[in-house]
C-alpha cells in the first residue's frame, strides 16, 4: 500500500522514526542498521516502507536500502516469522549476513538474532532455500564461474545471496562475474551490491 516516503526526519528513537511528508508525520518502525544510516532530526530521509496490517495494529516498517527491504519481505513469508522476529534479525545481521546464511545453509548465524532458536533458523534457510529451488540458477552460476577460476561453490553462495536480496538469477550473474571472485563470498556480494548501486 505504502511503498516508500520520502520527508523530514523528526523524531528518532531507538526502533523508529518519524518522518514527516506533506505535513503528515509517519511513524516508522527500523531495524538498528537503518537507524544508524539516519542523518540528524531536521534532514531529507528516503525510506522502503512495509505496511502490515493485524487485527490489534496497523504498523509501519521502514529500510533505508532495497536490499534490506527485500530480505525483510522474504523472511515474513516464512512461516513462523512475523515482523518482529525479522526485524530482530535485520537489527542483528546485515541483509548481506542473513542471505550468506541461507545461501550456505549455515542456520547458526540467524541464532544471534533475538528471538530466533535453532529450530526457527533452520526453518527460515530451509524455506528460503526452496524458494531457490523452481528457478534455473545453473546458467548463471556456469557463466559467473567462467569469470574466474574459483570454486562453484562460492560463485553459487554469492548469486544466491544475491537472489535473497532481491536480483534476478540473471542479474545476480552479471554481477557476480564483474567482481573479483577470489574474494570472500560476503566481500564479493558486497561489490556486487556497489555495481548495482552504481547503476
Amino acid at each position: 500500500m505504502i511503498y516508500s516516503l520520502r520527508g523530514t526526519l523528526t523524531l528518532s528513537e531507538p526502533g523508529f522514526v518519524v518522518l514527516e511528508c506533506g505535513g503528515v508525520g509517519f511513524r516508522c518502525a527500523v531495524s538498528t542498521t537503518t537507524q544508524l544510516s539516519m542523518p540528524s532530526v531536521g534532514q531529507e530521509v528516503f525510506l522502503y516502507t512495509h505496511f502490515n496490517v493485524t487485527q490489534d495494529a496497523l504498523s509501519l516498517y521502514g529500510f533505508a536500502s532495497r536490499e534490506e527491504y527485500s530480505c525483510f519481505r522474504l523472511l515474513i513469508s516464512v512461516s513462523g516469522v512475523g515482523s518482529k522476529i525479522a526485524m530482530s534479525a535485520l537489527s542483528a545481521l546485515t541483509p548481506e549476513q542473513i542471505a550468506v546464511s541461507v545461501a550456505s545453509g549455515d542456520y547458526k548465524m540467524l541464532t544471534k538474532a533475538n528471538g530466533i532458536g535453532p529450530k526457527q533458523a533452520q526453518r527460515i534457510v530451509l524455506e528460503l532455500k526452496d524458494k531457490f529451488a523452481s528457478m534455473d540458477v545453473s546458467p548463471a552460476i556456469s557463466s559467473a564461474a567462467s569469470a574466474a577460476t574459483v570454486s562453484s561453490n562460492s560463485v553459487s553462495e554469492a548469486v544466491n545471496a544475491l537472489m535473497v536480496l532481491g536480483c534476478s538469477a540473471a542479474e545476480a550473474s552479471s554481477l557476480v562475474a564483474k567482481t573479483d571472485v577470489s574474494q570472500p563470498v560476503e566481500k564479493i556480494i558486497a561489490d556486487a551490491l556497489k555495481l548495482m548501486a552504481a547503476k
